[in-house]
C-alpha cells in the first residue's frame, strides 16, 4: 500500500515487549504507519507532532498516565476528534464507563484479548 494511503497509528505503552509486538503486528498488516512512545509524556509529544488517525493508549505509565494524556488531548481542537482506544489491565467497570463517557472510543483489557483482536478493533474503529 502506498505510504500516503496508510493510516497513522500511535501506540503509547510502557510495556516494551507488548509495544514491540503491537508495532510488528500493525507493520506486518501493511495498512499502517506506526508511531510508538514508551510513556505518556513522550506519547503526547508524538501525538501532536504526527496527528495519528488513532491512538492506542495504556492507562498506567510513568511520567504521565493515560488519563492525563487523554485530558491533554481533549484540550486541543485536533485532539478532541482523534479516536482513542484504551489498552489496560484495569477492568473496573466504573472506570470503563467513566472513560467512555468522557470520549474514549473503546476500552480493551490486555489480559482478555490477543494482538490480532486489537488490530481488528483498530480497523473496525477506522472503518477499514
Amino acid at each position: 500500500m502506498e505510504e500516503s494511503k496508510k493510516k497513522k497509528i500511535l501506540i503509547i505503552e510502557d510495556d516494551a515487549p507488548l509495544r514491540k509486538a503491537l508495532v510488528l503486528e500493525f507493520i506486518k498488516d501493511g495498512s499502517f504507519v506506526v508511531f510508538e512512545a514508551e510513556n505518556g509524556k513522550e506519547g503526547l509529544v508524538v501525538a501532536f507532532k504526527e496527528h495519528p488517525h488513532l491512538i492506542l493508549l495504556d492507562m498506567i505509565m510513568p511520567k504521565m498516565n493515560g488519563e492525563e494524556v487523554f485530558n491533554n488531548l481533549c484540550k486541543d481542537e485536533w485532539g478532541i476528534g482523534v479516536p482513542v482506544i484504551i489498552l489496560t489491565n484495569l477492568s473496573d467497570s466504573k472506570t470503563i464507563v467513566e472513560n467512555i463517557r468522557n470520549g474514549v472510543s473503546d476500552y480493551l483489557i490486555k489480559s482478555e484479548c490477543k494482538i490480532s483482536d486489537i488490530l481488528k478493533k483498530v480497523k473496525e474503529r477506522l472503518g477499514m
